[in-house]
């Protein structure tokens, strides 16, 4: 069968990377367009390297973007973010990225999907589908294209660029409608051969399930080398992340959150400590308010996902939590900083009373990212045969 050719362009947003496409782009079939996209990334591939494709063997690496025209009127674009299984044949489109989420913008100036000044400061309002939720992008452009140079640095991403401000407004209720889906700040999770383990479950973003690492017997500060070769831990981990779907009613059953990989995301929590990173490098305890260890689709983090940190950050904020009572006392003005294998990262959230009754609500959340265009051409793949 002759291979089919689409438009895509190549993109790094934070410290992840994806595959964009114009929703026009796109074959309107859902089994072809899951087809494009596996065939696209390299997947499944059981030797977890994706090698005959543009995926890089870890989550962060394997994802899709499709940017299109609103469906909402207060909305610029529509985003529709698709997580691509690495070793299974399979697409999930239940969660949105929050690194990815900074790329949008500059896609859609770059690709004259939205207009913008020739100088100054582009604001794109992002629709994404996966959580029905608006995240407002603000970035500088110049001769009507995003800038991606500057002076903003990331850890876990070499050099410096242009800064990216992401406002994720109300992102309470993600996927469950609710910031506290069990309407607790702390649940206790059973798993079999195991005492029940306390958990904060937290939706702002994406769903979250956070957990004192010390309840587990580590230190919260061990590297992602370290998680991924305890196996039994690994496993304990996803059976309480499936657990935390049933209970916040993400899946009906835990056969049913088996297949939901994307969300619930895990958190290892522990209070501010020195810890060493990845590069070698030491992080003080004073420069960090809380430390993180993310599991994303299985795999331990090599920095935090972006909606991790959002979700954190806003848990911090909820009092009686977990995250709030290992996270450092401070002004609830100010930015978070989460400590994560790579560095740190700062995130700003503000909680309210809602005066309407007992619940707490988030305004927003914010964070600065930075994001570049990589390469752009067509991907070569072949259609399902009927």
């Amino acid at each position: 069968m002759t291979l089919q050719a689409t438009r895509s362009v190549f993109m790094r947003g934070g410290t992840s990377k994806a595959l964009m496409f114009r929703a026009a782009d796109l074959p309107a079939d859902t089994a072809a367009r899951n087809a494009l996209f596996l065939a696209a990334m390299g997947s499944p591939d059981p030797s977890m390297r994706q090698l005959d494709g543009m995926g890089g063997g870890v989550s962060s690496l394997s994802k899709v973007c499709i940017v299109g025209p609103p469906s909402r009127p207060d909305a610029d674009v529509d985003y529709t973010f698709a997580q691509i299984e690495i070793d299974r044949p399979e697409v999930d489109y239940a969660g949105n990225c929050g690194n990815m989420s900074s790329a949008i913008g500059p896609f859609a100036v770059d690709e004259g999907l939205v207009p913008t000044p020739p100088d100054g400061e582009a604001v794109v309002r992002i629709h994404n589908t996966n959580t029905s939720k608006i995240i407002v992008a603000r970035f500088p452009v110049q001769a009507g294209r995003a800038v991606v140079a500057g002076d903003l640095a990331l850890d876990g991403v070499a050099g410096t660029g242009a800064p990216i401000r992401l406002d994720f407004t109300d992102p309470g209720g993600s996927k469950t409608g609710k910031l506290l889906p069990s309407g607790n700040a702390i649940d206790l999770l059973e798993i079999p051969g195991h005492a029940p383990i306390r958990a904060s479950l937290v939706d702002a973003a994406n769903p979250c399930v956070f957990i004192a690492a010390a309840d587990l017997g580590l230190q919260g500060h061990e590297l992602p080398t370290a998680l991924e070769q305890d196996k039994p831990l690994l496993e304990m981990l996803e059976a309480l992340r499936r657990a935390a779907s049933v209970r916040m009613g993400l899946a009906p059953s835990l056969e049913a959150a088996a297949r939901i990989t994307s969300i619930p995301k895990l958190g290892l929590l522990a209070a501010p400590m020195e810890t060493t990173l990845l590069s070698g490098r030491t992080l003080a305890a004073d420069q960090a308010d809380i430390v993180a260890r993310m599991i994303s689709v299985g795999q331990p983090h090599r920095a935090i996902p972006l909606t991790g940190a959002l979700c954190l950050a806003v848990a911090c904020r909820i009092p009686g939590s977990l995250a709030n009572t290992l996270a450092r006392p401070s002004d609830p003005t100010a930015a978070i900083r989460i400590a994560h294998p790579s560095g740190s990262i700062m995130v700003a959230a503000e909680i309210r009373l809602d005066p309407s009754g007992p619940n707490l609500t988030v305004p927003h959340a914010t964070v600065f990212r930075t994001a570049r265009r990589l390469f752009q051409g067509e991907v070569l793949w072949q259609p399902p045969t009927k």
